[in-house]
């Protein structure tokens, strides 16, 4: 009987450990299964995320080059219109009778005056009249009258030609000097040159502030015309490689950022372009503009943001689902146990701080409504203080630039400083009067709003302080109207503070300059950047009252107010440090697109 015993024990035992070793292999065949699963599911997560890359970038990159090229058509429309309107000023200025007479006599007293009329009645830069020997005797500028041209290539040019000569010459200071020129000849002989002077340079002006990098290239492939200065001359592979030295970590980043995107045409400044170019019908020049690849990352990135996430959470969800019955296990055995040791200790804290709150409680209600009291009334005090302070010193500037003009008999431009006074004036009250009505936090106040017309007042506000430190204001803004639902004082506030915030953060810097973007889609976003050295602690800077300036130069309430304000507004203002330096500052605030609702 014992030993019958003694096989049924083993028998069961065996049998034990045959369950236990096929509840094992289950366990691990689940588990390779789940981790097949997982691997699967990455690579699938890999493949939709580069063929969404692969399909958006080339779409997105073909649609900015088609914008880009429509631009340079408008670009070269403009050149050639005015290289051709210049062109006929030598000719009618050549057969004009009073100025042959005048080369014939001698007699120039009167031909300047003619000249000055003809260039002020067609827009050319300048005009000369030249005499046979290339000495001035007539000019627009009468600075240049008596100045010998003899060896110029436009006189040169002009004497041996019998039609009009296009010359380009380059200028000592850098660039080039466009020319038109034609002999003036009477009774088959030369009396001298009519010279007129094409304005190309005031397109780099007005390329600077719509379009990336732009450049006019000769047939030579030189480059005469460009919103980069130092290209100006060169020829335009040499101008591209024209860059300033990039560190081991920008290199870096550089290859990271250019490895999911479609090969750049070039680099300009250190950045992936893209080429487009435009052929002008004069002498083989061409057009050649560069545009970055910022809008297209960003909107590239947005999805592929969003796809990534999506692929996140399903995957966080699969380890969730995976291990959900050993967590369950493992919180269920510790769960009591904790719970009623926390439960003990909080119950024992709890009973000795309300004791301790019971006492304290008569004292802080005493004191807390004055002290909020007199808190309140100090940051209204410095607040007016701060937002007073840029309107008296642009009065001050009126003033001093009226009482100039008065002591020159120019009233007219007077009593224009004074309309600007009087509405600096107009605008102290309206900030006084958003001051008190601030803690009331109303919307009584708010109108539809088109933000470029904010801009613009704020840049008007700002011109002293810009003038006077020579600070380069680069404009991207929309030709629509953008509306937002905002008190326009206020708004007019914020740009304020963020343009004087970044002049003060471009003191230092050699060349200073400020880039202002207005774009608008779902929301309307409005970013101020300057090259100053950025932003030490982001984390403390809209904190009242904190300011890295010296003592005496702020206190530090602009961007805290500025950011209530844009709060208030249905918004938020935000700031980081751009990654080829400087700081940028972004205000985004809901569009108003219908505008009669919102009026109504």
């Amino acid at each position: 009987m014992s030993r019958e015993t003694h096989l049924d024990d083993r028998t069961g035992s065996g049998a034990t450990r045959t369950g236990a070793g096929s509840s094992g292999e289950t366990d691990q065949g689940r588990r390779g299964l789940a981790r097949l699963y997982m691997a699967a599911f990455a690579i699938l997560a890999i493949a939709v995320v580069w063929m969404t890359n692969s399909y958006l970038s080339e779409r997105l990159v073909e649609s900015t080059r088609n914008r880009a090229q429509i631009r340079l058509a408008l670009y070269t429309g403009h050149v050639l219109s005015e290289l051709q309107r210049t062109s006929v000023v030598p000719l009618l200025l050549a057969r004009d009778p009073a100025l042959a007479s005048a080369l014939s006599s001698g007699q120039f007293e009167l031909t300047s005056q003619k000249l000055i009329a003809a260039q002020q009645e067609i827009g050319a830069a300048w005009i000369l009249l030249l005499e046979s020997s290339g000495r001035a005797v007539a000019a627009t500028d009468r600075t240049r009258i008596g100045s010998n041209h003899g060896n110029e290539p436009y006189f040169v040019s002009a004497l041996r030609a019998s039609d009009t000569v296009f010359t380009v010459a380059e200028r000592q200071s850098g660039g080039y000097d466009f020319t038109y020129a034609r002999a003036v000849v009477s009774d088959g002989r030369i009396l001298g040159v009519i010279v007129v002077g094409v304005d190309l340079t005031k397109f780099e002006r007005v390329w600077a502030g719509i379009s990336d990098a732009v450049a006019v290239v000769n047939s030579e492939n030189r480059v005469l015309l460009s919103t980069e200065p130092r290209w100006r001359g060169l020829p335009l592979d040499q101008a591209l490689a024209v860059r300033p030295p990039m560190t081991a970590i920008e290199r870096a980043v550089q290859v990271t950022a250019d490895w999911a995107k479609t090969p750049p045409d070039a680099y300009v400044r250190g950045e992936a372009v893209m080429r487009n170019e435009a052929r002008i019908p004069f002498r083989g020049w061409r057009l050649v503009s560069f545009t970055t690849y910022d809008s297209v990352r960003e909107r590239v990135n947005a999805v592929l943001a969003l796809e990534v996430m999506g692929f996140a959470v399903l995957m966080a969800l699969g380890f969730y689902l995976s291990t959900l019955r050993t967590r369950r296990q493992f919180i269920d055995a510790r769960r009591e146990s904790a719970e009623l040791r926390r439960l003990n200790a909080r119950l024992q804290q709890v009973i000795a701080e309300r004791e301790k709150v019971r006492k304290d409680l008569e004292v802080a209600e005493q004191t807390l409504a004055q002290s909020s009291k007199l808190a309140a009334l100090g940051e209204m005090s410095a607040a007016i203080s701060h937002e007073l302070n840029q309107p008296l010193a642009a009065m001050k500037t009126y003033l001093a630039g009226a009482r100039l003009l008065l002591q020159r008999q120019r009233t007219e431009e007077a009593l224009a400083s004074f309309q600007r006074i009087d509405d600096l004036i107009e605008r102290m009250g309206a900030i006084t009067r958003q001051l008190k009505s601030y803690a009331r936090k109303g919307g009584e106040a708010f109108e539809p709003v088109d933000m470029r017309e904010c801009i613009s007042s704020a840049l008007s506000m700002m011109e002293p302080t810009l003038r006077n430190r020579s600070v380069r204001i680069n404009r991207v803004i929309a030709r629509d109207p953008v509306m937002v639902m905002a008190d326009r004082v206020r708004l007019e506030q914020v740009i304020i503070n963020l343009l004087r915030n970044a002049v003060d953060a471009t003191r230092d810097v050699p060349d200073p300059e400020i880039e202002i973007i207005l774009t608008a889609g779902e929301t309307v976003t409005l970013a101020v950047r300057d090259n100053g050295p950025g932003i030490a602690e982001l984390d403390r800077l809209f904190e009242p009252f904190y300011t890295t300036k010296k003592p005496g130069e702020g206190v530090g309430l602009g961007l805290a107010i500025s950011s209530g304000i844009v709060r208030d507004l249905g918004g938020r203002l935000t700031a980081r440090n751009a990654p080829d330096g400087g700081a940028v500052f972004e205000v985004q605030l809901p569009i108003l697109k219908d505008k009669t609702q919102a009026a109504e």
